[in-house]
């Protein structure tokens, strides 16, 4: 068995690959470590779970020194709210922490508000929900996040565009519902501007943080569980025992997102009168979509699906062996791609074998220029923590961020738009000149 420094440098030392050769891998670098490979893990995998986790930093106890960077405002009609909660699955032990008999998450839901003379109280009495709950927000500070300096953003004083516990617009009926996974060792918030995106075109979507795989998760009691209890997993586990350590770590994300489905009978602020749980989609990044490719594949209660950049196989670098159950058999319903240049069905193992297998609707697209950090808040968010544009490039990419961040907004409202309200808006036909960063692959 290899030490956990062993296993870190054979998964985080290798030479960068050019741009065409990279494939969907778990997390990004770190700053201020030495630039990482582009690597495709599990996307829960030895690059982000070992490159981050092994060498995470203590939250220093310092007053915040950073701006209050700001995401961009959603484009639909409809006003936002959000509430957050702690769901209690008691029919399983804990995976990471044997002694605790229950699994614990916190999810956040973010919804269609009232608007009208409601919306017009919500404004006055319901705050703008933080990006952060502050415990959270100092763990993830002081990993120095995919680039963002130490210190150079205030996560916990930065605001979103949602209202606290705002009450839900009901005149619109029964609304579909998502599911929204992280990439690995990522916060639940790191999607906040597809997600917000989504809830302003009229969807309630739904975050889920993995208990003891996040860098912090902070709870109602002022609690914050970290992950050290996985980072000890890595450290005793060696090189050849990484595909079944990774197994483990998507088994548990998946039974995480099985058990959210559960409970949305029973969401707070009223709002399980709000969802129709007969249209039900899932996404993520990395990780994330990994984990909404394998979780649509055993629960046939999600409809749809969509991949940011997750690889599908369960190796610290893709070679096609080791593969998740999806992408050995395929889906039967539809499911879209979107990868970083470079990363599509041809060039992907794990993406070439899930298409082969799938008879439903499918297409795979990428974005000129991206890379795997482009499908999360990084492209709003680096741009604004004062480094310099080779910085932005290494992490986001060649692609200005800001048409990153519409082309992935874009293009996941039109599929979810199509697959669970009968929407098509013809943009996933072809491409098309308003986003001619988007290249169809299939």
């Amino acid at each position: 068995m290899k030490s956990s420094s062993d296993v870190t440098r054979s998964v985080s030392a290798r030479a960068p690959r050019p741009a065409s050769a990279q494939a969907p891998r778990s997390a990004s670098a770190r700053a201020p470590r030495p630039a990482l490979a582009r690597r495709s893990v599990l996307a829960l995998a030895a690059a982000g779970l070992t490159a981050t986790m092994l060498a995470a930093p203590a939250p220093a106890q310092a007053e915040p020194m950073g701006v209050a960077a700001k995401l961009p405002a959603p484009t639909g009609p409809h006003r936002i709210g959000t509430v957050s909660t702690r769901l209690v699955d008691t029919s399983r032990r804990d995976p990471w922490v044997k002694s605790v008999p229950y699994r614990e998450l916190m999810i956040s839901v973010w919804y269609p508000a009232a608007g009208g003379t409601d919306g017009a109280s919500a404004a006055a009495t319901h705050r703008l929900a933080p990006y952060m709950a502050p415990g959270a927000a100092e763990r993830w500070n002081a990993m120095s996040p995919h680039g963002i300096p130490k210190d150079a953003i205030d996560f916990a004083a930065m605001r979103t565009h949602a209202r606290e516990g705002a009450p839900a617009d009901r005149s619109g009926g029964r609304r579909p519902v998502l599911l929204y996974a992280s990439g690995a060792n990522d916060p639940r918030t790191w999607g906040t501007s597809a997600v917000e995106e989504l809830a302003s075109h009229g969807y309630v979507v739904v975050t889920i943080d993995h208990t003891y795989e996040s860098p912090g998760v902070q709870f109602p009691d002022g609690s914050v569980k970290g992950d050290a209890p996985l980072r000890k997993v890595l450290e005793e586990t060696g090189q050849s025992e990484m595909p079944a350590l990774l197994k483990k770590v998507l088994d548990v994300r998946v039974a995480d997102s099985k058990f959210v489905l559960d409970r949305l009978g029973s969401l707070p602020n009223g709002l399980s009168g709000v969802v129709d749980r007969r249209r039900v989609g899932m996404f993520g990044q990395s990780a994330g979509g990994i984990a909404a490719a394998e979780t649509m594949y055993e629960d046939r209660r999600v409809t749809a699906g969509l991949n940011m950049d997750g690889t599908l196989e369960n190796n610290p670098e893709p070679n096609g062996t080791n593969l998740t159950p999806v992408a050995r058999h395929g889906l039967t319903r539809p499911f879209l791609l979107m990868g970083s240049q470079g990363n599509d069905r041809t060039t992907e193992p794990s993406w070439r074998a899930f298409w082969s297998h799938s008879t439903g609707w499918k297409r795979n697209l990428t974005v000129r220029g991206s890379k795997h950090q482009t499908y999360t808040d990084l492209s709003a968010l680096l741009p604004q923590a004062g480094v310099g544009r080779e910085v932005v490039e290494e992490h986001i990419g060649t692609v200005e961020p800001d048409r990153a961040v519409a082309a992935e907004r874009a293009y996941a409202t039109a599929f979810f738009d199509r697959w669970l309200r009968g929407r098509d808006n013809h943009l996933l036909d072809g491409p098309s000149g308003k986003y001619p960063e988007v290249e169809f692959a299939g």
